[in-house]
């Protein structure tokens, strides 16, 4: 999977471009966690609709609610989505207990419960940006429910 930003994180560790993404989640969480937590695009549209996202649950529902222009470029749709998705997973692992970035073999992220499930974030992002359903909020109460109780921040 061909992820721009990790460039980024590629130079902080030395500019290495042999890391593969799965290795840093085993050997940096937090700073992959931090480098998916980024969002640009995402946090530059909810910015123009007066939103700042916040990390928090209740940013979701608040993003469900913006006018979803993004849908008018077709360049912009995906990355938007991509956004959303590792946002919702950035949500995830911050206010669910045990909830954590993994990489699947194909190298996809996928946010893990503590249960075991995996919630794709990134295709429920895309699926969000491209028709507003499932919701982002929705998601998350789905794979809030199935894990322990949420933390509060």
């Amino acid at each position: 999977m061909n992820i721009p930003f990790l460039d980024n994180w590629r130079k902080r560790q030395g500019g290495t471009r042999t890391v593969s993404l799965a290795a840093a989640v085993e050997t940096d969480p937090d700073g992959v966690a931090e480098l998916f937590a980024e969002c640009e695009l995402l946090r530059a549209r909810a910015a123009q609709g007066g939103l700042e996202l916040d990390d928090s649950p209740a940013s979701l529902t608040a993003l469900d609610q913006l006018p979803p222009v993004w849908r008018d470029d077709p360049e912009e749709l995906p990355w938007v989505g991509n956004d959303a998705g590792l946002y919702l997973g950035t949500v995830l692992v911050r206010t669910v207990p045990n909830a954590a970035w993994d990489i699947l073999a194909g190298g996809q992220p996928v946010v893990r419960l503590a249960s075991g499930r995996e919630i794709d974030v990134v295709t429920a992002g895309l699926d969000w940006a491209m028709s507003g359903s499932p919701e982002l909020s929705e998601m998350y109460a789905e794979s809030a429910e199935s894990g322990p109780e949420v933390k509060t921040r």
